[in-house]
């Protein structure tokens, strides 16, 4: 008889509510070698059912894939479902992917076992995208899905791509990106099935997934507010200026583009330790070897989708 495996407690003494960074010093992170798929019970196991009978027909699938949980938990339930030589993540790198974020992503694919294939993505290029607009994640989802298309489709001899939209994110008015996927034909079979968020993050749990309690990590381009140009340079400033963030040993932070104004968002309950003279110190040190003149820390802490939700007039907490 098989023994089941039980998965690989992932956080660092947190609620499952209360995300942890992967990027923290000393988080535990990667305890688990391989996900487990055969540990799947109760709802998380219909819901992986549910995902293999939406790609049932599918040969041979590329997933649009991040290293966030949602990706990464689409990736994995179809391995499950179609094996892991039958899918292949594919990983879009420009200027706007972090560098951790890339580093991640293939660790995450080893724990899944999953082949990568690096997608490189021009959305720098576009005037579209450069002009910073409500409509910017369309231009650079657009960039990826065609890219995908010209570059990727044949060469891996794919039958679909599919990314990781979930039943949240359906329903949300600011993910442009969306509508890149509706026009490129591309799968969405977690949100097809119904899956929320905090489904996706109890999935991934099970299936031992190293980033199922990770925080959303939009692209760097995010921490830009609209209608100021998207640069190669400002992408670099707040990509440098966030490891240094990181490496202070903070779980998650933000860096606001502000010109000369670099403006770092962290979790509330952590801005004290921003205070401490020495880490103060290294962060204003680091922010002004990144060039910018100022540092500042926002009291009001850590606000996801912050100037995308301002241009939708909602609230920007959560």
């Amino acid at each position: 008889m098989t023994s089941v495996r039980q998965p690989v407690p992932l956080t660092l003494g947190t609620a499952p509510s209360a995300p942890t960074s992967l990027f923290a010093p000393g988080h535990p992170g990667f305890e688990a070698e391989e996900m487990t798929p055969e540990a799947l019970t109760g709802e998380a196991l219909e819901l992986a059912d549910a995902v293999s009978a939406e790609l049932a027909g599918v040969r041979k699938l590329g997933v649009a894939y991040s290293g966030g949980v949602d990706s990464a938990t689409l990736l994995a339930l179809a391995v499950r479902a179609l094996g892991a030589e039958n899918v292949v993540a594919l990983l879009g790198v420009s200027p706007s992917l972090a560098r951790r974020e890339r580093r991640l992503a293939h660790q995450v694919a080893r724990v899944i076992g999953a082949e990568v294939v690096e997608v490189p993505t021009h959305e720098g290029e576009n005037p579209d995208y450069q002009k910073n607009d409500a409509a910017r994640c369309f231009h650079c989802k657009d960039e990826l899905f065609t890219r995908i298309g010209e570059d990727v489709v044949g060469e891996q001899q794919l039958d679909a791509v599919a990314y990781g939209e979930n039943a949240d994110d359906a329903t949300r008015h600011d993910r442009p990106g969306a509508g890149a996927a509706t026009r490129h034909r591309v799968l969405r079979p977690l949100s097809v099935i119904g899956m929320t968020k905090s489904q996706v993050r109890e999935v991934a749990r099970q299936l031992s997934l190293p980033v199922a309690d990770k925080p959303a990590a939009p692209c760097l381009a995010s921490r830009i507010p609209f209608g100021q140009e998207v640069t190669p340079e400002k992408l670099r400033q707040i990509d440098d200026l966030e490891d240094a963030v990181y490496e202070q040993g903070f779980s998650d932070c933000r860096v606001r583009h502000h010109g000369a104004v670099g403006r770092i968002e962290l979790p509330t309950e952590e801005l004290p330790r921003a205070m401490e003279p020495e880490i103060r110190e290294a962060l204003v040190a680091a922010g002004k070897g990144t060039g910018f003149q100022h540092v500042t820390i926002d009291l009001d802490g850590i606000r996801s989708g912050l100037f995308s939700l301002q241009i939708v007039g909602k609230s920007a907490r959560g």
